[in-house]
C-alpha cells in the first residue's frame, strides 16, 4: 500500500462525484511533469488524500491501476487549460470527512516528515499550484490520519481489503472498452474509408485479419515464452488501437505475437521492452502473478532486438501504456526489469 496526496481545487467535485482521479499526461509546453507520471504508479489499494481549498476534504481507495482516458466532459471550461485530450485516469472510492482539518495548522509536526523531493505542500503549508498527484511517507499519513480522527479507521480497512483482493489480471475496464467502442463505431460509420477497409480495422482492434498477416511476416513466436504455434499466439499492438492511424492499426511493425497471459501483461502495460530488448517490469505489478504467468523476475531477460519500425512504436507504448513513471533522476533510470515496492 502506498500513499498519495491530491491537490483537487479545481476537479475537486467532479472527481469526488465520479469516483476517479484524472491528470493530463504532460504540461501544456509537451515538458514531463512528475506529478501526473505519478498515476501511472498508483495501486488498487493505495490510499488517496483529497486536499481542497486549504483543508483535507476526503480520503480515497484507488481501485484500479492506471489506464489512458480522454479527459472528462464535465471539466467542462476547466479543461480547456489542458492542450492534450488523452490523459491518466484512476479509479477512485472517495469518502468525504466530517474533520477536514487545515494542513496550515499543523505543520509543527507535519513539515519534518515531508519528502525533500516532490513534496505536495511547502514548509508552511501552503498548497502548491504546480502538484496534482505526489507521494507521501507512511509516517506522513498515520500523522495525518491522527490528526483528522476515528474516520480514518474504515477508511484504512477497506484499504487493506482492496489490495488483498486484488487479482492483478482481472481489472476491470470499463472506462477503456467504451472508449474503443466508440472509436470502432466512428470507423464503422466513415463514408470516406471504403466498407472493406472499415471491416479490416475494426478485425485489427482484436488483433485478427489483415493486421494478424502483416504482423506474422515480422514475428514467429512469442518474446517471453517462446511458444511458436500460432493457435496459441495473440497479435498484439504496441501503439494502441485506439490511439493509432487507420495506417498504424494495420502497420505488423506495430505489433508482437504474444501468448493470451503476457499479451494482457502488455496491453495493460505491466511489462514492455527497451528498444534493445531488455524486458522492462512494471513497478506495480505483482511479482508472483508475474512468475506464474510465465515471466521471470529474478533475473535480466533479454528478448533479442527489433526493427526500427517497432522501436518506434515501443517507444509509444513505453511513453503511453507502462505502468511506470519517468520521473527525471527517479526510478526510470532504474527500470530495467525491476520491481518497486515503495520508496
Amino acid at each position: 500500500m502506498r500513499y498519495w496526496w491530491v491537490n483537487q481545487n479545481q476537479t475537486y467535485r467532479h472527481e469526488i462525484a465520479g469516483g476517479y482521479l484524472w491528470s493530463p499526461k504532460r504540461n501544456k509546453n509537451g515538458a514531463r511533469n512528475p506529478f501526473y507520471e505519478s498515476m501511472r504508479e498508483v495501486s488498487p489499494g493505495d490510499i488517496i488524500i483529497s486536499f481542497s481549498d486549504t483543508r483535507i476534504a476526503a480520503l480515497g481507495i484507488a481501485g484500479s491501476f492506471c489506464e489512458e482516458s480522454p479527459l472528462p466532459t464535465e471539466f467542462g471550461t476547466v479543461g480547456l487549460q489542458w492542450s492534450h485530450g488523452i490523459g491518466w485516469r484512476v479509479d477512485v472510492h472517495f469518502r468525504e470527512l466530517r474533520n477536514r482539518i487545515r494542513p496550515k495548522d499543523h505543520m509543527g509536526v507535519l513539515a519534518p516528515l515531508l519528502p525533500e523531493k516532490y513534496a505536495p505542500l511547502q514548509k508552511d503549508g501552503d498548497g502548491l499550484q504546480s502538484v496534482y498527484l505526489a507521494g507521501v511517507s507512511e509516517a506522513f499519513a498515520t500523522t495525518l490520519f491522527g490528526l483528522i480522527g476515528a474516520e480514518t479507521a474504515s477508511v484504512l480497512a477497506a484499504a487493506q481489503a482492496t489490495a488483498r483482493s486484488v487479482d492483478s489480471a482481472n481489472i476491470p475496464d470499463i472506462t477503456r472498452e467504451e472508449w474503443e467502442r466508440r472509436v470502432e463505431l466512428d470507423i464503422l460509420e466513415d463514408s470516406h474509408v471504403p466498407e472493406t477497409e472499415r471491416t479490416t480495422l475494426v478485425q485489427a482492434r482484436r488483433g485478427q485479419g489483415v493486421f494478424r498477416t502483416n504482423v506474422q511476416l515480422i514475428e514467429t513466436a512469442c518474446r517471453i515464452t517462446k511458444v511458436t504455434h500460432l493457435e496459441h499466439l495473440v497479435a498484439s499492438h504496441m501503439k494502441p488501437w485506439r490511439d493509432g492511424t487507420n495506417e498504424e492499426r494495420l502497420n505488423g511493425e506495430n505489433g508482437l505475437l504474444l501468448t493470451p497471459s503476457i499479451d494482457h501483461l502488455f496491453d495493460k502495460g505491466f511489462i514492455s521492452f527497451e528498444n534493445g530488448g531488455d524486458l522492462i517490469l512494471s513497478p506495480v505489478a505483482d511479482r508472483a502473478s508475474l512468475v506464474r504467468m510465465g515471466v521471470p523476475v529474478d533475473a535480466r531477460v533479454n528478448v533479442g532486438g527489433f526493427t526500427e519500425g517497432q522501436r518506434k512504436f515501443l517507444d509509444y507504448h513505453r511513453e503511453s501504456v507502462l505502468k511506470q513513471s519517468r520521473q527525471a533522476g527517479g526510478r526510470a533510470k532504474n527500470r530495467r526489469n525491476v520491481l518497486f515496492n515503495g520508496d
